[in-house]
């Protein structure tokens, strides 16, 4: 029992750590006129790919949680529950289902290899891009289609780096 729960302390410790990492990824931004371009996306995906489907969720709980209560970690420096049910709060729900998802994907294959992470990795964003997509279209009164074209499309160039960046990373990280 003793190493069961040193081993969910240092999962919770990494949780705690993906949760800032995310935060701090949320202050480097290229500000578009809907969504930023930001590092969170990074930080989530590999929340689920390194810390599995419970841990990797905890992590964004706990990164959403604070951005909640007033600590300005979403993107532009931005904080609470106005930024959750604002143009870009549905990126934020899929941050945790895209952890999910991931962890769950990776966990399918015994050693996953870089590819199936690439794959794990595509599931997570689209999942991020779908629900923040329904919400930007939803808030701001956008056509799904151009929702999708600022939502989504535009974040494609740099969401195929941080897939093939978040894979090579977290094939080499053991937790």
């Amino acid at each position: 029992m003793p190493e069961k729960q040193g081993y969910s302390v240092k999962k919770m410790v990494y949780a705690a750590l993906f949760a800032a990492l995310t935060g701090i990824g949320s202050w480097i931004a290229i500000p578009l006129p809907y969504v930023s371009v930001t590092l969170q996306t990074l930080f989530t995906i590999l929340s689920g790919a390194v810390l599995g489907p419970y841990f990797g969720a905890l992590s964004m709980i706990v990164y959403v949680l604070l951005g909640l209560i007033g600590l300005p970690v979403f993107s532009r420096g931005q904080s609470g529950l106005g930024v959750l049910f604002g143009q870009s709060g549905g990126y934020l729900i899929g941050f945790i289902l895209a952890a999910i998802a991931i962890g769950l994907i990776v966990r399918m294959k015994e050693k996953p290899g870089y590819w199936w992470y690439c794959l794990a990795l595509t599931i997570g964003i689209l999942i991020i891009d779908v629900c923040g997509v329904i919400q930007l279209s939803i808030v701001t009164g956008l056509p799904i289609d151009k929702a999708i074209l600022v939502g989504a499309l535009v974040f494609v160039p740099t969401d195929i780096l941080k897939v093939l960046i978040g894979a090579y990373i977290a094939k080499r990280i053991k937790v």
